[in-house]
């Protein structure tokens, strides 16, 4: 690559990160906006679950399915020159009419699918109403994905990045301009309103390309492909499993909501805004994992599986060191936390206490949650469809629906952030068990071994962090920030002491890096159990086998993966 297709690459990251930080920031601001004005009440728990259609809708019309499917499709025109028209003149007007037609079936069954994401609702009516305007999102979602599809084939980032800043802005304007006059309505018709914002927002840079483009009737007709069919089939097949999996995934809050809406009015909600603020670490960790993504990726294609197993050891230390510690602190300092992001307006003191108490639950489940992510990118790395995360999932939920019915009717929101924090935990397990059958010889004695040391490094900083709490005097800020320095403090020396080799994967080459591995090299310990060709675990597993047919970063099945529910 030369140095100013670096650099150009370099400002596209740096603004996307920038437009999508802003993004999430605003989402995060509309909750502290709703718990404002509304609280946790039976009118927000009747938005949420209207909410349930976008949320599972976005990952698969705008993150996953869409872009898997359209990127490479719209990449494999250009380079043949064929142009952008013909595909937007017969593949757009035909899924538009489609996604319309689902739309007015949600429209015209919304009491029934009230009725089967939430059958005990106090607030029906509400509930309706809301499903119906939300509705439209399965439209301008599937626009908006086709056009930022398009767009990054066409290596534009900027306006596929800033969809869910426009799509926040409206939710925020309808509330603000609203809320006192219809309600937590408002909200969802800020729902439907922002959607179309994400469509505006991307049209000018949409109607460049097509511009950029010869008319249909200009460009040669090109001669039909025999290998077309068998890309689409292919591209169906690599698409299929992770749609399923996302769904899958996302029915964790299907299963939450279905058995909330038998307990009290602003159950929903408590559980809402808890996993809002308790996902926030495990966004962050996953975020900085997915930088090394394109490594696994090209060490799965090139076959060297030693390669893959090191980089997803590594992987999960840092992320499990991340998200543990963050965790350690939700714990210790839950109470505070809520008090100062919600208790306001609406959202009183007994709302702080329920929606605290699910936050210490649900941190238990953060680890899950983030290993999950990590896990099923390193399945779909590889050029065979995968359907095994899919399948683990599954059995996760399961667990939850099984803990969560049997406990909900006795301990309520509590019941269902364990049956969470166990599904999920048990799913994160069982998914990088696989990993060794099926992607590479990764050392499943020295993972648990080092998730182990620092999850008691965890515990023990937790137990720093409670006693800093009950012994600072001052307001919960002051209690947050210090509380914060001592849990972090804590867990960083704990980790440290637990196993000094555990700070290894931080540093990245030097002689930080060198002593680390001498010092595990004297202990007895390799420095790269991934490196041997017999793994740890003593089952003889050959480092390279299953090395031919790995994946292909530039396959569709080497874009960017589902990791974990974004905070949208």
């Amino acid at each position: 690559m030369t140095r100013a297709g670096t650099g150009s690459v370099g400002r596209a990251a740096a603004l996307s990160g920038v437009l999508i930080a802003a993004g999430t920031g605003l989402g995060f601001l509309r909750d502290l906006a709703m718990a404002h004005l509304f609280g946790a009440s039976g009118s927000t728990d009747a938005f949420l679950v209207a909410w349930t259609i976008p949320e599972t809708v976005s990952p698969l019309l705008i993150e996953d399915a869409m872009a898997l499917l359209m990127v490479p499709a719209v990449t494999r025109l250009l380079a043949r020159g064929d142009g952008l028209r013909p595909l937007a003149a017969t593949t757009l007007p035909r899924m538009v009419l489609g996604l319309s037609l689902v739309t007015a079936a949600l429209a015209v069954f919304a009491p029934l699918v009230v009725d089967v994401l939430a059958p005990g609702l106090p607030e029906r009516g509400p509930a309706v109403l809301c499903v119906r305007l939300t509705a439209v999102t399965v439209v301008t979602f599937g626009v908006a994905g086709f056009m930022s599809a398009v767009l990054r084939a066409h290596h534009t980032f900027g306006p596929p990045a800033a969809i869910y800043l426009a799509y926040n802005f409206g939710i925020l304007a309808l509330i603000g301009g609203f809320s006192g006059l219809i309600g937590v309505t408002s909200a969802a018709i800020g729902v439907a309103c922002g959607s179309v914002l994400m469509v505006a927002v991307q049209a000018p840079a949409f109607a460049r390309c097509l511009r950029a483009t010869p008319a249909p009737d200009a460009v040669p007709a090109p001669s039909p492909s025999p290998d077309a069919g068998a890309d689409i089939r292919l591209g169906l097949a690599a698409v299929a499993p992770v749609v399923v999996y996302t769904v899958t995934r996302q029915a964790q809050v299907f299963v939450e909501r279905f058995l909330g809406s038998e307990l009290p009015a602003g159950s929903i909600s408590h559980l809402n805004y808890a996993q809002k603020v308790a996902q926030v670490p495990m966004v962050l960790s996953l975020l900085i994992v997915t930088v090394t993504f394109p490594r696994l990726a090209r060490a799965s294609a090139d076959g060297d599986t030693a390669q893959v197993a090191r980089r997803i050891r590594q992987d999960l230390v840092i992320a499990s060191a991340m998200v543990l510690a963050a965790a350690a602190f939700l714990i210790a300092f839950a109470p505070a936390i809520v008090r100062v992001l919600f208790e306001h307006g609406a959202f009183g003191p007994a709302d702080t206490a329920g929606t605290a108490s699910i936050m210490r639950v649900y941190a238990l489940g953060l680890w899950g949650q983030t290993a999950v992510g990590l896990a099923a990118r390193a399945f779909f790395a590889q050029r065979r469809p995968t359907w095994r995360p899919a399948a683990v999932l599954a059995a996760g939920l399961a667990v939850t629906a099984a803990v969560g019915g049997a406990f909900a009717a006795s301990a309520g929101t509590i019941a269902l952030a364990a049956a969470n924090a166990a599904g999920i935990t048990l799913a994160a397990v069982l998914l990088l068990a696989g990993l060794r059958r099926g992607v590479a010889p990764v050392p499943l004695r020295g993972v648990a071994a080092d998730v182990s040391r620092l999850a008691l490094a965890a515990a023990g900083a937790c137990a720093a962090g409670r006693l800093a709490a009950g012994a600072l005097d001052g307001s919960d800020l002051v209690q947050i920030a210090a509380g914060g320095a001592v849990t972090t403090s804590a867990f960083a020396v704990l980790a440290v002491l637990a196993r000094p080799g555990l700070a290894a994967p931080w540093t990245a080459s030097g002689p930080l890096r060198a002593r680390a591995r001498r010092g595990r090299t004297e202990s007895g310990d390799t420095s790269e159990p991934a490196d041997r060709t017999s793994a740890p675990d003593g089952d003889g597993t050959d480092d390279r086998a299953g090395a031919p047919g790995r994946g292909d970063p530039a396959g569709p099945a080497g874009a960017d993966v589902p990791l974990g529910r974004p905070l949208r």
